[in-house]
C-alpha cells in the first residue's frame, strides 16, 4: 500500500508543480488559445499543459518499475512498457507539433496510427476478448483483425479524448476515473492480483488528479499533446491490464458514443470529419443554458456509475447488457439535442 500510494502521490506532485511551469512555457513561445469561434473563454490560456502531464506519468511510470511491488509472471510485461512509453513519447511530441503548426488532419491520422503501430510491434494488442455469453471462454481472433482492430481501438481513444477536451477538467477528470476503474480491477478483480502492471493507470490517475486544479480553473489547457497523450495511453493500459476493453468502454460510453455520432452526422453533412465545431454533445449542453461545471460533473457521474457497474456485475453478459443500454441513452440524448438545434 505505501508503494502504491508512493507512485499516486509523486504522480500527482509532479503534475500539480509542472504544469504552471508549462503554461509559462507556452506563454514563452506564444503557444496559447485566444477567444473565437467555439472557443469561449476569456484572455490567452496556454495549451502546454500536456508537457506536465507527459513527464509526470513518464517520470512516475519509470519510477514504479524500481519499486519491490508483487510482480506475477505477466507475459511480455517489460516489451509493452517500453511500447507504451516509446509510443506515448511519439504521440506527444507529435501532438506538441500539432499545437504549434495546427496540422492538416490527415497528418494528425497519420501521426495516431504511427503510435498505434509502436504499440503494436511491442505486443500491445488485442488478440482476444472474453466471450459475453460464457464464464470462461474467450473469442481470439486473426492476426490480421488483431492488428486492425488494435489501430482502431488506441486511434478511437485518441480522438475521444482529444474530442472530449472542451470543457475544463473534462477530459482530464474522465480519464483519471478510467484509470481509477483499471487499477481498481487489476487490483481486486484479478486473480492473481496484476499488482506490477496496476501501478501504470495509478501514475496516470495521479497525474491527471494533480492537472486538474489548474485546468479547472482555466489557467492551462492540455492541448493536443496532452490530449493525444491521455488517449493513447488509457487506449494501451486497457489492453496491457489484461484485455478490459470492455470495462473502458463502459466508463467511457458517453464520450464514445457522441464521436460516433459526430462522425456520421458530418459526414451526412459532408463537413470534414476532423474540423472544429460546437457540435459536441458537451457544446450542445453548454449551448442550452446548462451550466459548464453541471456537464462535466454528469459526465464525471456517468463516467463513475458505468465503471462501477463494469466492477461489481460479475456475469459477463451484464456489462454487454449495460454497455447497450446506456448506449441507446446516450443515443436518445443525443437525438433530442439534434432536434432542439434544428
Amino acid at each position: 500500500m505505501t508503494n502504491l500510494a508512493l507512485v499516486f502521490l509523486l504522480a500527482f506532485t509532479l503534475a500539480l508543480v509542472l504544469t504552471p511551469l508549462a503554461g509559462l512555457v507556452g506563454k514563452r513561445l506564444g503557444l496559447a488559445d485566444v477567444p473565437g469561434g467555439r472557443r469561449q473563454h476569456s484572455g490567452q490560456i496556454p495549451r502546454t499543459g500536456g508537457i506536465a502531464l507527459y513527464l509526470a506519468f513518464t517520470i512516475a511510470a519509470l519510477v514504479a518499475q524500481w519499486l519491490p511491488v508483487p510482480r506475477f509472471d505477466m507475459p511480455n510485461e517489460i516489451i509493452r512498457f517500453t511500447g507504451l512509453l516509446l509510443g506515448g513519447a511519439v504521440i506527444f511530441v507529435m501532438g506538441l507539433a500539432d499545437d504549434r503548426w495546427d496540422l492538416a488532419p490527415r497528418w494528425q491520422y497519420l501521426a495516431h496510427a504511427v503510435a498505434a503501430g509502436i504499440a503494436i510491434l511491442f505486443l500491445i494488442f488485442i488478440e482476444f476478448v472474453a466471450n459475453p455469453l460464457s464464464a470462461k471462454d474467450y473469442l481470439y481472433f486473426p492476426l490480421w483483425f488483431t492488428v486492425a482492430l488494435t489501430m482502431f481501438w488506441i486511434m478511437g481513444m485518441v480522438n475521444t479524448v482529444n474530442w472530449m477536451d472542451g470543457l475544463n477538467g473534462l477530459a482530464a477528470g474522465v480519464t483519471a476515473i478510467a484509470c481509477a476503474m483499471l487499477f481498481i480491477h487489476m487490483v481486486l478483480r484479478s486473480d492473481p492480483p496484476q499488482t506490477s502492471v496496476a501501478l501504470l493507470p495509478l501514475a496516470l490517475a495521479g497525474t491527471c488528479v494533480g492537472f486538474l486544479p489548474w485546468n479547472l480553473s482555466g489557467r492551462v489547457f492540455m492541448g493536443s499533446s496532452g490530449a493525444w497523450f491521455l488517449g493513447f495511453t488509457l487506449g494501451c493500459l486497457a489492453i496491457i491490464g489484461g484485455a478490459k476493453v470492455a470495462a473502458v468502454l463502459l466508463v467511457m460510453a458517453v464520450p464514445v458514443i457522441d464521436v460516433a455520432w459526430l462522425i456520421v452526422r458530418r459526414l451526412r453533412r459532408r463537413v470534414p470529419v476532423g474540423a472544429g465545431g460546437r457540435d459536441h454533445l458537451h457544446f450542445r449542453l453548454l449551448d442550452a443554458g446548462i451550466a459548464q461545471w453541471k456537464i462535466v460533473l454528469g459526465y464525471y457521474a456517468f463516467c463513475a456509475a458505468f465503471g462501477a457497474l463494469a466492477l461489481v456485475s460479475p456475469p459477463r453478459v451484464y456489462k454487454l447488457i449495460a454497455l447497450i443500454a446506456l448506449g441507446i441513452l446516450v443515443l436518445v440524448v443525443l437525438w433530442q439535442a439534434e432536434r432542439r438545434s434544428q
